[in-house]
């Protein structure tokens, strides 16, 4: 059992969030009509935001606003649609609540009116690595920065650490060049993106506290993913009980913040590791004594 170190999340409009001893739900709140586990449910701006409301009942620490399905062979939107998608709802949340917001983007121009709008962090699952402008609006505007791995697009190690580090280490050089804080950066390993089997899905949750030598915390997703129908025979939106195993596994691997759809369930299963967690601490106080 790995146990992550303590950490704060920096992000925009002053805000931010700490990662020392409870592991975070990030909720899914996609305004598209073709996501591969909720087909579009929450499309329409008010279906958005009730959904998103909905995941603060159930306990969502962060709000992860997407207007793009990021699903293999889903089809490509315009910016100027992902932005007449995914703005007015940041807008509705950031006026009507106090939760956290994110932006699921890759695109700049995107991320910059989304912080406008009132987002306090970026993630960007392509890593700074398709737009790298990406990296100075994290900077200018101090917002929250998840830093993704993918596999699409490129050639791979056949080590799959290896390949973790090659991609984010690149990434973090980007950050680094655009003057990105430290505290404001997670690192996301891109579970199922380009991450073709089982085995190398499973290789990569078994491995995944090797990240953490990279100093950053981590933010992981696993939700309803593919891998996780191929090891329970189960349709996308059968996958919860799954996906809540994973995320109590990767909290002992030392994963702090959970991108996830059934916010209620994964709040469950991080009660129960970070109280594993907890007593393992205590276990080794006395074993110091």
């Amino acid at each position: 059992m790995t146990i992550g170190t303590s950490a704060y999340w920096r992000a925009a409009h002053g805000r931010g969030i700490s990662l020392e001893c409870t592991g975070r739900r990030l909720a899914i709140v996609n305004v598209t009509p073709d996501s591969f586990s909720d087909g579009g449910r929450p499309f329409s701006v008010d279906k958005a935001v009730a959904h998103a409301l909905g995941c603060l009942a159930d306990g969502a620490d962060i709000l992860d606003i997407g207007g793009e399905s990021t699903r293999p062979g889903a089809a490509p939107v315009s910016p100027a649609e992902e932005q007449d998608r995914v703005l007015p709802v940041i807008e509705r949340l950031a006026r009507e609540t106090e939760a956290l917001i994110s932006i699921d983007t890759y695109r700049a121009e995107t991320a910059r009116l989304a912080v406008a709008a009132g987002a306090h962090i970026i993630n960007d699952v392509y890593g700074l690595q398709k737009e790298p402008e990406i990296a100075e609006i994290a900077a200018s505007t101090g917002a929250g920065l998840c830093i993704m791995h993918t596999g699409r697009g490129r050639e791979r190690l056949a080590d799959v650490i290896a390949d973790q580090f090659d991609y984010l280490e690149r990434s973090l050089t980007i950050a680094a060049e655009a003057k990105v804080a430290r505290e404001a950066i997670v690192l996301d390993p891109g579970f199922g993106f380009a991450k073709e089997t089982v085995e190398e899905n499973m290789a990569l949750m078994a491995r995944c506290d090797e990240l953490l030598a990279l100093g950053y915390p981590l933010l992981v997703g696993t939700s309803r993913k593919r891998f996780l129908g191929t090891l329970t025979g189960r349709d996308a939106g059968e996958r919860d009980a799954a996906t809540a195993a994973t995320t109590a596994l990767l909290r002992l691997r030392g994963a702090s913040v959970f991108r996830v759809h059934n916010v209620a369930i994964n709040r469950d299963a991080l009660a129960v590791a970070d109280a594993m967690i907890a007593a393992q601490r205590e276990s080794g106080k006395g074993q110091a004594r």
